[in-house]
């Protein structure tokens, strides 16, 4: 049932998920379906945490075998092909864990682990990883959504602008690094 509401996510968007029409794709009536969730916040927590889980292993799997400033730049364009893909279940893995869900807890833990493992070359910890981290994350949301928004009108390669801003959102990481003394290498 989850993978259904996935797809149809995928195909039509976060905000037409609905118990109703799932069961119509599914060829049952709507009550079956609170056998197996308790509801719609229920059926969209599911697919937010599948959607989560999936995003850090297509992470994970670009980030493999690179270092430093190549694993950045590989879980960059992993990120955004995902979104590209996905961009109904992309807004859904841009929220923050919910308290009491231990499955959204340890997917977006997951997430976290994935980009900071990336980031691992640049020697910074405790606020400093947090910090870059949200820079990242923030840059490579903000194209992202700009992208998926048909924001970007112009006709210069989009590909190009966005290898420079991950190239130059790694170059400020690695100054920064190096200027707290924790030089990159």
């Amino acid at each position: 049932m989850v993978a259904a509401a996935v797809a149809m996510v995928d195909e039509l968007g976060a905000e037409s998920l609905t118990l109703a029409l799932l069961a119509g794709r599914l060829g049952v009536k709507a009550p079956s379906l609170y056998k197996h969730v308790d509801g719609l916040a229920d059926l969209r927590a599911a697919v937010t945490v599948e959607s989560k889980r999936e995003l850090a292993g297509v992470l994970e799997r670009a980030a493999v075998g690179h270092g430093g400033a190549e694993a950045i730049v590989a879980l960059a364009d992993a990120y955004r092909a995902w979104a590209k893909a996905h961009p109904g279940r992309y807004p859904m893995t841009i929220v923050a864990e919910r308290a009491d869900d231990a499955e959204d807890i340890a997917a977006s833990s997951r997430l976290y682990a994935v980009v900071a493992g990336a980031l691992r070359a640049l020697r910074l910890d405790g606020e400093d990883e947090v910090d870059a981290i949200r820079a990242l994350r923030a840059s490579l949301h903000g194209f992202v959504g700009l992208e998926a928004a048909g924001a970007f009108g112009l006709p210069d390669d989009v590909d190009r602008s966005f290898a420079l801003m991950v190239a130059d959102v790694v170059a400020g990481l690695e100054r920064r690094a190096a200027k707290d003394g924790t030089p990159a290498g």
